[in-house]
């Protein structure tokens, strides 16, 4: 099966490929570096020739307002390429619970990109993940200073980027779902203890101090984040992940 993977030089999308390739795929890496530009369309024909699956793993440059501008545009010209090159499933990357935060510009800017790949001519398949472990070092920098590191308390359920690549990877080669899996890490966490736990592990001596005002996560409510029924559990814990 040839795939055709969009963001193929990302965390995910060069897990994808490696996955699909070593499983006797042909897996076909494309982005900006390859000469393929989405927001115009140019490369897309030739991203597109002869691909059985297209994979959509790139994201927008900013998490603000401009992100739904940028999931528009790209994946009305994502679709239209694919049903002219006879692609017979697509696939896109999402976020566990991103239609319940959407005070966040970002999430709900995912939410329009899923919606628009549902209403497409393409068989599809949405692949919804929660947290990665490997985000972390990021949410410490938004809301740290020399001192101390601000987070909310905000529940997560985070899991490693190796089991969303393998995730994508396995749904990409299925039939397509016609609608959408959930895959969650296989613990909960309050983003403070999470942070707590991760500068620990560092040997990082700031204190963690609960702010249910910092940074992105803020937003999210309750148990919006985390698992539903049907999600997939994956095996992976964080300590674990630390630890290697």
């Amino acid at each position: 099966m040839k795939v055709a993977v969009i963001g193929g030089t990302g965390l995910i999308g060069s897990q994808v490929v490696r996955i699909l390739n070593a499983a006797g795929h042909e897996a076909v890496p494309h982005s900006p570096s390859s000469g393929l530009d989405l927001l115009s369309g140019a490369g897309l024909a030739e991203a597109l020739a002869g691909a059985d699956v297209v994979v959509n793993l790139t994201n927008s440059p900013t998490f603000d307002e401009a992100s739904l501008a940028f999931f528009r545009t790209t994946m009305d010209n994502l679709l239209a390429a694919a049903q002219e090159a006879g692609v017979a499933h697509a696939v896109v990357l999402s976020i566990v619970g991103a239609e319940l935060v959407p005070e966040l510009d970002y999430y709900r800017a995912k939410v329009l990109q899923e919606d628009i790949l549902k209403a497409g001519p393409i068989p599809y398949s949405v692949v919804r993940v929660t947290q990665f472990f490997e985000f972390m070092n990021a949410v410490l920098t938004w809301t740290a200073d020399g001192n101390a590191v601000r987070l909310p308390a905000t529940l997560v359920q985070p899991m490693a980027a190796a089991e969303v690549a393998q995730a994508v990877a396995d749904v990409s080669v299925g039939s397509p779902l016609m609608g959408t899996r959930n895959y969650a890490g296989p613990e909960v966490f309050a983003l403070d203890e999470l942070g707590r736990l991760t500068l620990e592990a560092r040997g990082d001596k700031r204190p963690v101090v609960t702010d249910d005002t910092a940074g992105m996560f803020a937003a999210a409510k309750g148990d919006a984040l985390i698992a539903k029924d049907g999600t997939v559990i994956e095996k992976t814990s964080y300590r674990e992940w630390l630890a290697r």
